[in-house]
């Protein structure tokens, strides 16, 4: 195999802390030096970055790629050219297809699939009851073996907390990551806006923000009571980061997400009901968007995802509340991240943390690093570089994104997963 040498780059290390110039070499998938010692190793091949951002490829928990049952919406195919267009080398994938993948061998034909199709790498989750329904955990032991590399019903809150603390016993005896989307159901069915004076003036049913809070209270309960590994999806109010705090304090196995179009984006988008900014939670106040935002730059929140859920024109085509939730973002979430970082709010060290090592930590990967050894899974970006956002330019198949026309800074120019280039912007735009 040949070996690589990136030089010229601004290298931006999660793991370090580190954003500083220099030089990267890469063989058989794997960095091998760095800096001074990988310019005087050299490298068959040399790739100028011309002073752009070298960083490890992003970990996106909890994409949704419509395979089984809606490949219309979107595939393994085009979900990989997406990814890899936004610089996510790792799609980890919701269970919430048609059929739920709750049995190895639906698991076993994803997997398969994904193989065949997707341009980066692929690690599917399961479900964590038959169905998605709350009332039967699934074989997580088998599914485990078969490749699950974390147990979620997605938004489906399990409401039988029964059933939920005997899956969280089960998954902790067998050492399986819990990923639990945290919403107290009964106040939450129903509401697709966070309650208040905005939601009351446009007449759409609301949710107030104390349902995450309950909802993840009640989680943190059967947390300490089974001594399970547990995730949260999704932390969007202040109101839910004094118990994430004190769970983690009390040295509960706890991490947290948040995604990126509660970052960026608050309540009063949704001013004409526009349905593509109709997302599951509902988006939050500007208040609550700050805290969440310093609680990512604190680490209290461990990882920023995507949460990509793609929706065909005709679910989005309805009224507000009738309208299918969700929205693609698998190109845009590190541009749309990039706000962050022009806005002074994180450095490009800690933005990157919480879409690379977080992530792959949190679930035992190698990626996520740019030390000796690990995976070459790598993009290259220009956080500067201007553009106006054209949705029926993504390669998505559902072009259901909030920031369509939007201006945005930063653009992937290279994406390389195990030292191979799979997305490559200069050869598209000679």
């Amino acid at each position: 195999m040949t070996a690589t040498l990136f030089h010229n780059a601004r290298l931006i290390d999660p793991e370090a802390g580190t954003d500083a110039p220099g030089s990267l070499l890469v063989r058989d998938g794997v960095i091998v030096a760095r800096g001074e010692e990988a310019d005087a190793t050299g490298g068959d091949a040399r790739i100028d970055c011309r002073g752009a951002c070298l960083a490890p490829g992003l970990v996106d928990i909890g994409v949704k790629v419509c395979e089984p049952g809606e490949r219309h919406k979107e595939s393994f195919g085009t979900a990989g050219q997406a990814a890899a267009a936004g610089g996510v080398t790792t799609m980890v994938t919701r269970p919430d297809t048609t059929p739920d993948i709750d049995t190895p061998e639906v698991l076993e034909f994803v997997a398969r699939r994904a193989r065949e199709a997707s341009l980066v790498r692929v690690l599917p989750m399961a479900a964590l009851t038959k169905g998605r329904a709350g009332r039967e955990m699934t074989e997580i032991g088998f599914l485990l073996d078969a490749g699950a590399v974390a147990f979620t019903d997605c938004d489906r809150v399990v409401t039988d907390t029964k059933v939920f603390s005997r899956a969280l016993t089960y998954a902790r005896s067998l050492g399986a990551l819990v990923i639990a989307h945290v919403q107290e159901p009964t106040l939450s069915q129903g509401a697709c806006a966070t309650s208040g004076k905005f939601a009351a003036l446009r007449g759409l049913p609301a949710v107030s923000p104390m349902a995450e809070r309950m909802g993840f209270d009640r989680d943190m309960a059967l947390v300490e009571m089974t001594g399970a590994r547990y995730h949260a999806d999704q932390i969007t109010t202040a109101r839910a980061l004094p118990p994430l705090e004190r769970a983690k304090r009390n040295g509960l196995d706890v991490t947290a997400g948040v995604s990126i179009h509660h970052l960026t984006l608050n309540e009063f988008d949704v001013a004409d009901y526009r349905t593509f900014f109709k997302v599951k939670p509902p988006l939050r106040s500007e208040d609550d968007r700050r805290a969440v935002i310093e609680a990512v730059a604190s680490g209290l929140i461990d990882i920023i995802s995507s949460m990509h859920t793609p929706q065909d024109e005709e679910s989005k085509r309805l009224p507000f509340e009738e309208a299918a939730s969700g929205a693609v973002a698998l190109e845009t979430l590190l541009p749309a991240a990039l706000r962050l970082y022009h806005s002074g709010d994180m450095d490009l060290p800690t933005l990157l943390r919480a879409m690379t090592l977080n992530p792959a930590r949190r679930l035992g990967l190698p990626q996520g690093r740019l030390s000796k050894g690990a995976p070459a899974d790598l993009v290259l970006f220009d956080p500067d570089a201007p553009f106006v956002l054209d949705r029926f330019a993504l390669r998505s198949k559902s072009k259901n994104t909030p920031f369509d026309g939007a201006r945005m800074q930063g653009r992937v120019i290279g994406t390389w997963v195990g030292g191979t280039c799979v997305y490559d912007r200069t050869s598209e735009h000679a």
